[in-house]
Order: C-alpha cells, then structure tokens, then sequence
C-alpha cells in the first residue's frame, strides 16, 4: 500500500481483499503457518496530482515482510482513509471501478466498503488475538465500533442502506437519488457481515427483492435506476447506455452476493429462485430464450443487459471470479456447507420450500465425506459420514 498524491484515486476496496482472503483462507484450512511467508512489495510511483491512472511496469521491492504484516498495514491503511461521516473513502472507485469520480477528491465515502471491511474486520481480529497482536487488536475493535455506528446512522437510508456519499457529501443510492437509487452490494453485505442490526437487514433484501429482482426479464439487477440524465457525475460507468453493463444491468459478481445473502439470512426458499434466475443453463430453456441471451449457456457472463431492445443478452462470458461466486453462494449459501479450520466440516443450510432435504460428497485430501440433510415432519436432521451432531459440525 503506497501514500502520497496518488493515493486519492487509487481503487479503495484492493488493500481490503488482501486481509479479507488471508484470513478466509487461515479460518477454513487452520494453516497459520502461511502468515509468515515473506513477500516482497510492489513499487511504483504515487500518481501525480489531478491523474487518473498511469501506465508503467512496476517493480518488486527487495525488502519482504511476513504476510501478516502486509495484510496489518492493508486494514490500517483503509482505516486511515476514513471521511467525514466516518465511512471509508470511495477515492477512484470501490468495488465498483466505473464510479470512479464518486470520491476523486477525498472525501466521497463508501458505504458498501464499510460492510465489507466490518466482515474483514471480524474475520482478521481472531488472527491478531491469536498472534497477541494486542496494539491492533485495541485500534480495530475501536474503528469497529465507530464505522457500525456511521453505518447504521449515516449509512441507512430508512429502507435500505444508502450506496456511498459524493465528495460533497450528496447521498448515492438513496430515496432521495433520481438514479442509481437502490443498489444491491450494499443491501448483501449489511447481511453477509452479520455485524448491523438485523431487522434493518431484512428490510435490505427485502428492498432488493422488491426492486431489483426483475422476474420478467430474467435478471437480477445492480441497481435502478440507471444513470442517463443526472447532472452528477458518478464516473465512466455513466458512458454505459442504461441497463448495459454496470449500468443498471445484471452485474453478476454481484447477482451472486444476493443469493448468498439470502442464503446465509435463512431464506433459502428465494436464494434458490435468485439462483435459477442467474444460472445461464436458464437462458437456453426455449429457442426464444437462446435467441434472447446470444451467449454461451453453460459459463457464467459478467453482465446481462437490462434495458431497451437489448434486455435479457449475456455479455462478456467465461467470467470466473463471478463463477465462482456462484458456486460459493450454492455450496455455502444454500447448502450452508463449510470448511473450518481444515478438520471439521459445518453444515448449515437454508432448505427451500419443496425441498426434502439433499446429499453431498465433499472430497477433503482425497478423502470423501458424505453428507445427508432430510427434512421430516418439519425437522431437519443433518449427518456427515452417517453421524450426527448438535452443533451441525462434525470432525473430519
């Protein structure tokens, strides 16, 4: 992670991922041993003041640090850059990249990046305790506590959570917002983090079910409405025609965070049907379908077009990060099937209705592990490798 000039239009959400995946990995496998693996830094210089990007080949630094401090100085980093409602800053796009003139002069905030760095927040700190790190232990459970204060005050919009903040503090993603008024990442982390209140949550999803769930054209979209007239600014995702792309269409990246929300929330019965909605074997179902869709059936596409005569066609296939989100949100969503700590599997689903229950073989060095979920006369009963568990997590 690199200061100076360029570090108001660097992308917001990059620093976060490092620490969220490090510790992903260290909980489902109990390989610690990896955090002190010595990697060496990516240099390269600041951006100038007033640039956008630059183009250079970058070099890698002769000094190394074990990967816990890298993933240390990565959280600091997104604390450090907090704004003035005490949510993290937008800078040249969060995980949205085409909303990259949201925050370009440092003060735009995002309130998707607050959840998410919640979820990593929680994620990392056992990490920490565990190494008696107890100087960042204290500085990010007192950033936790101030950033699920900003999120439930300035972060909630009274139905949903609100998107980001423009630099001059004008609400994105808000009832107030004649574009981009609802916006589904913000609504999937709030009940993915597990961290805020969970009636407000609820109302999220529900909010994205109520308006962004289009059964009729067979898409899930980012949010709504598109941009197109607005007077503001939001970056190059408005040179988009609406409905294209980031633009008010299925991004599916983010299609698949909504069906593992609702999964993880106990509403497996409406994860299933999302999942149906954006599984691309859906599209192809009739002549008229495939006509429709135009792209490969059986790989997942980034986005589906959800306006004009273009509305209901794939575009950009063999999109991987988003396929395997969509996997994840299957197995651990709806099947509520997890890795802990690479000795013990849990197993926690969300049943849809019409569901009797199901198996699985999960194959763990090499090793198979079967597990049988029945439902019976309103009971769930869960096994793995014929034995049963109170806690539904069984040893491997």
């Amino acid at each position: 992670p690199r200061t100076g000039a360029g570090v108001r239009t660097t992308i917001s959400d990059d620093v976060v991922w490092l620490a969220h995946i490090t510790a992903r990995y260290v909980t489902m496998t109990g390989d610690s041993a990896i955090l002190d693996t010595a990697l060496p830094f990516v240099e390269g210089e600041p951006l100038a003041p007033g640039a956008h990007d630059a183009f250079y080949t970058p070099t890698v630094s002769d000094r190394k640090v074990p990967l816990y401090d890298h993933c240390a100085m990565a959280l600091d980093l997104a604390i450090a850059r907090t704004g003035p409602h005490g949510l993290p800053l937008m800078l040249g796009g969060d995980w949205n990249d085409g909303m990259n003139r949201v925050g370009e002069d440092g003060q735009g905030e995002s309130v998707w990046l607050g959840w998410f760095l919640m979820t990593t927040l929680d994620a990392f700190l056992p990490i920490a305790e565990a190494r008696g790190d107890a100087e960042h232990v204290a500085a990010w459970r007192a950033h936790r506590t101030a950033l699920l204060a900003a999120l439930e005050s300035d972060g909630w919009d009274g139905g949903w959570y609100r998107r980001a903040y423009y630099d001059d503090g004008t609400p994105l993603g808000s009832t107030d917002s004649a574009e981009c008024r609802i916006d589904s990442i913000a609504q999937s982390w709030a009940a993915l983090s597990g961290a805020g209140d969970p009636d407000r949550a609820r109302m999220a999803l529900d909010a994205v079910m109520t308006h962004l769930a289009d059964r009729d054209d067979g898409l899930l979209r980012l949010f709504t409405p598109p941009f197109d007239d607005t007077d503001r600014e939001p970056g190059y995702i408005k040179g988009y025609p609406p409905g294209v792309r980031e633009n008010g269409g299925q991004y599916t990246h983010a299609a698949t965070w909504v069906v593992h929300a609702l999964g993880r929330s106990g509403r497996g019965t409406e994860a299933l049907a999302m999942f149906d909605l954006i599984n691309p074997i859906g599209h192809a179902m009739t002549p008229e379908a495939v006509e429709r869709y135009r792209v490969e059936p059986y790989v997942v596409a980034a986005d589906v077009y959800g306006a004009g005569p273009l509305t209901g066609r794939g575009g950009w296939t063999w999109y991987t990060g988003s396929a395997s989100w969509l996997y994840r949100a299957a197995v651990e969503g709806i099947h509520g099937i997890t890795l802990e700590g690479g000795d013990a599997l849990r197993v926690d689903p969300a049943l849809p209705d019409g569901w009797d229950g199901f198996s699985a073989t999960i194959i763990i060095d090499s090793r198979p592990h079967r597990v049988v979920v029945r439902r019976e006369a309103g009971q769930v009963h869960i096994s793995c490798n014929g034995k049963s568990s109170d806690g539904n997590r069984f040893d491997i």
